[in-house]
């Protein structure tokens, strides 16, 4: 349960950061041509910002899910246990390291088969 009290936090941040872009795009453009073009140019950095974090709080919530069904710091491709500084360092780690160092081959639940 601290666990997933320690992910909300960041999950409320990035949505109120997600509503504060949002706000901004839905601003009027200004009559002015210049700062029309200064302010569309803007408006492409906000939307590829608010597309970062719309995946980003994706990840969180998926961790959430996982933390609930007890799957949290288990290596979705190989089944070992995601090391604790990696979880510190990247909340939403699914995989341990790097997907393709994942070498264990999978059974059907898709944990490792260990020989």
């Amino acid at each position: 349960m601290a666990e997933e009290n320690a992910r909300r936090s960041p999950i409320e941040k990035l949505r109120a950061h997600l509503a504060e872009i949002e706000s901004s795009l839905d601003q009027a453009l200004d009559p002015d041509l210049e700062d029309q073009a200064t302010n569309l140019e803007e408006d492409e950095v906000l939307e590829s910002m608010g597309h970062a974090k719309l995946r980003e709080l994706r990840l969180l919530e998926d961790a959430l899910k996982r933390i609930a069904r007890g799957e949290y710091g288990i290596c979705k491709r190989c089944g070992r246990d995601i090391s604790e500084a990696r979880r510190r360092a990247v909340l939403y780690a699914g995989w341990g390291h790097r997907r393709s160092r994942c070498g264990d081959r999978r059974s059907d639940a898709g944990r490792a088969i260990r020989s």
